[in-house]
């Protein structure tokens, strides 16, 4: 296959499906892809759950997961709602509210509950209710689990990539396991480029007062923002040459590095990436605060001033608010969400252990994004997992053309995994 055809859609959709009243309804948006010659064909559908929060779906170039998936099924790439096509969420939007306690109702509305409403109204409106898989790329994959505890028969199997998600466990929780995981990638990079451990002390050093080209501050612990891509396959490779520059000839931060710091460490195109990345966790009651900074501040070694300087992961801090000019109008929001002790429940615990919809997973020994641990510790009847350590994270991205034939199979009954 060399190509495939694209049919766009639109379905308006409440922001809160709970109360449809409360904020009025956004536009939710989905890209059909179908290769064009069973273009006229009844192909059965897969729709694809994106990761983050705050992600929109892929833009697809040919090859790789799609073109796989595109032998045998329809792709429906989702913009989950507030971002790419679908209604976008930004400073804007979030400044247009009178208080932070009402932008920050807004905001909730935007969690896996919501999605998998949208994706239901998709699926009736335009689909005339037909049943659909379903593909979960991390974030995605907690999309799933939600899924299958609310409308379980509108699907026929599901397909998640380093996504299964912690169901019973606590964002304290997860960060407790993600930092130990985090320390081992930093290990990592400093057993494969070990003259990188003293640059990075070196250029912390030699920050204050120095400004990054969007002018917000760049400070130690924005440097520390560089070891997010240290969980996906190429990560280390990645931040070790971008510090191959990053020293122009007076000692100081390089124009160039000051510019690709801007941009690997912003939230400029995905603002909700940050302001939900604690959110994605919360059910029941719980604890006020921010689960990421407690955990941060019981790990003395990732110390902004401690040497060596450690990267940090997939974590979002309160300062943030203050250093990210993008995110500061959300910081009143946040800070309301950090607080809120009581959140619905995203997953049902009995439905899941009881699910008769073949679910096939592949999960990474080594991702620090999504523990391993915690997330074989949700029962889910009818589930195989295929746990390997020969991809991270980005499995899907750098792999997809072989992993996603073998959880095809999988689901299908016609490979099998050694418990889990």
């Amino acid at each position: 296959m060399t190509g495939f055809t694209v049919r766009e859609h639109r379905v308006e959709v409440p922001v809160d499906w709970s109360a449809p009243d409360r904020f009025g309804s956004l536009e939710v948006f989905a890209r059909e892809l179908v290769d064009p010659e069973q273009a006229s064909d009844d192909l059965p559908l897969l729709l694809f759950l994106q990761g983050g929060p705050g992600g929109q779906g892929p833009r697809p170039l040919g090859g790789g997961w799609i073109a796989k998936a595109l032998e045998t099924y329809r792709v429906i790439l989702l913009d989950q709602r507030g971002t790419g096509r679908s209604s976008p969420v930004d400073g804007r939007v979030i400044s247009g509210f009178d208080d932070a306690a009402r932008a920050a109702d807004y905001l909730a509305c935007f969690r896996a509950d919501a999605i998998v409403e949208d994706a239901e109204h998709l699926r009736r409106t335009v689909y005339g209710g037909r049943q659909w898989a379903t593909l979960g790329q991390s974030y995605g994959g907690f999309v799933t689990l939600t899924y299958l505890s609310r409308h379980p028969g509108a699907l026929t199997r599901c397909f998640v990539t380093g996504g299964l998600p912690p169901a019973t466990a606590t964002a304290e929780e997860v960060y407790a396991h993600t930092y130990r995981r985090q320390a081992a990638r930093n290990r990592e990079l400093a057993r494969l480029h070990p003259a990188d451990v003293p640059l990075l002390g070196r250029i912390a050093d030699r920050l204050d007062g120095v400004a990054l080209p969007n002018g917000d501050p760049f400070t130690p612990e924005r440097l520390q923002q560089l070891g997010m891509p240290l969980g996906m396959s190429t990560g280390v490779d990645e931040v070790h040459w971008l510090l191959d520059t990053a020293l122009g000839s007076d000692g100081s931060p390089s124009h160039g590095f000051l510019a690709a710091v801007a941009d690997r460490t912003g939230f400029d195109a995905n603002p909700l990436y940050a302001v939900l990345q604690e959110v994605i966790y919360h059910q029941g009651d719980r604890e006020p605060g921010w689960a990421a900074q407690a955990e941060h501040d019981r790990c003395p070694p990732f110390a902004a001033d401690a040497r060596p300087l450690l990267l940090t992961g997939e974590v979002i801090f309160p300062w943030m608010y203050d250093q990210h000019a993008v995110l500061r109008p959300f910081r009143g929001a946040a800070d309301e969400l950090a607080a809120r002790t009581s959140w619905p429940a995203l997953y049902d615990l009995d439905r899941l252990a009881s699910n008769e919809v073949p679910v096939a997973s592949v999960q990474y020994y080594d991702d620090p994004y999504v523990d391993l641990d915690l997330a074989l510790a949700t029962d889910v009847g009818h589930l195989d997992v295929w746990i390997t350590n020969e991809h991270l994270h980005d499995g899907l991205r750098v792999a997809g053309d072989t992993i996603l034939p073998r959880l095809f199979d999988l689901a299908a009954g016609k490979a099998h995994v050694t418990g889990r």
